[in-house]
């Protein structure tokens, strides 16, 4: 089966053709990093813009790629939660447009559930259940794949989120945007013992992330250096923030894991790139003797690929949509667009399993 699958949730047009959600025949990527570089981070009105512009050549690029065209493909996906609502409105509608005018079926796909579902495409033997730390610019989450579309969100951040702890920390350092890559170059060159920073725990909720308070202590550091003409040692704050990221992330799933009785752990998200963050959590399953998967750095940014895999899964499991399905900003992977829960948040009318838009 042939998935043609948009994602346009942030600052990447992206488009893929995937096959039987675990094989990539093309995938096309038209990032805009560049761009919100100047202003220090993504601005959501430039972002839908830029969509707008390249959504066309980006999908008429993957389809090129691939060597087929619409009459090949089986099915349109498409991120339609959660993310910037002007960044999804931009893939939502095109994507329904194309399937309409192709009468193709529409799949509506969770973008956290993509992350996820990129292991798939790297790992042909990894199947469900297994329990992902699900780490990006805007979601730190310890989820229970119980199935291919049955989710369970043991943690998740109260705050700021990993990536976006980063962000915030290198732009204080002094590194453009994105930064966390800068960090984890910087962090290299460092020595992680030279400052100590705190561990934000959530009262009551032992597998819950907050970072707020790290990246504020580290903001405060640096404030005080200044005031106090002091010299700080970026390289070494770098690879001292770094290593408190990581060994929050790993402690906490580890314990989630031992709780649960997981023995096949995996990363997803952006923030899974980390060298730090992977080498940590390869030491923490050789350890335990847990199975240990991580998609390749392709595969951890936003792509449309993840899409077209997790697409797969929830076309098997009958979840569509229809011409009046809308974007949300906002969505419980535990949800996702089972099609019942579609209609009730958005009124889609019923059609039948498998039926065009």
């Amino acid at each position: 089966m042939n998935i043609l699958a948009i994602e346009s949730s942030c600052d990447e047009t992206a488009a893929a053709v995937v096959t039987d959600g675990r094989t990539i025949r093309s995938s096309a990527i038209d990032s805009q990093v560049a761009e919100h570089r100047l202003y220090g981070g993504v601005v959501p009105e430039i972002a839908s813009r830029r969509h707008c512009e390249n959504i066309v050549p980006v999908v008429e690029k993957a389809l090129g790629d691939a060597g087929c065209t619409l009459a090949g493909i089986d099915a349109v996906a498409v991120t339609a939660a959660p993310g910037l609502i002007g960044a999804l409105l931009v893939g939502v509608n095109y994507a329904k447009g194309l399937a309409y005018a192709a009468d193709k079926p529409l799949v509506p796909v969770h973008h956290i559930r993509g992350h996820i579902a990129a292991n798939y495409l790297a790992h042909p033997s990894l199947e469900p259940p297994f329990l992902c730390l699900v780490v990006s610019g805007g979601h730190t989450h310890i989820v229970r794949v119980n199935g291919y579309t049955d989710f369970q969100v043991i943690g998740r951040t109260r705050d700021d989120a990993a990536g976006e702890a980063f962000d915030k920390a290198a732009r204080a350092m002094g590194f453009a945007y994105p930064g966390g890559v800068y960090i984890d170059q910087a962090a290299g060159r460092g020595d992680p013992d030279r400052y100590r920073l705190p561990k934000p725990r959530v009262d009551g909720a032992p597998y819950d992330f907050s970072f707020s308070g790290l990246k504020t202590a580290v903001i405060n550091l640096l404030h005080n250096a200044r005031q106090k003409g002091e010299t700080v040692d970026i390289d070494s704050l770098a690879a001292s923030f770094q290593r408190t990221v990581c060994e929050v992330l790993t402690d906490k799933l580890c314990a989630a894991a031992r709780a649960y009785g997981c023995t096949t752990i995996a990363a997803a998200g952006g923030v899974s790139a980390n060298s730090g963050l992977r080498a940590a959590l390869e030491q923490m399953c050789r350890a335990q003797g847990w199975q240990y998967f991580a998609p390749p750095l392709s595969l951890c940014g936003d792509n449309a690929a993840m899409i077209g895999a997790q697409a797969y899964y929830e076309y098997q499991a009958g979840v569509r949509a229809g011409a009046d399905l809308n974007a949300a900003p906002s969505m419980d992977i535990a949800e996702g667009f089972a099609q019942a829960r579609a209609q009730r948040a958005f009124g889609i009318p019923s059609r039948p399993a498998g039926s065009a838009v």
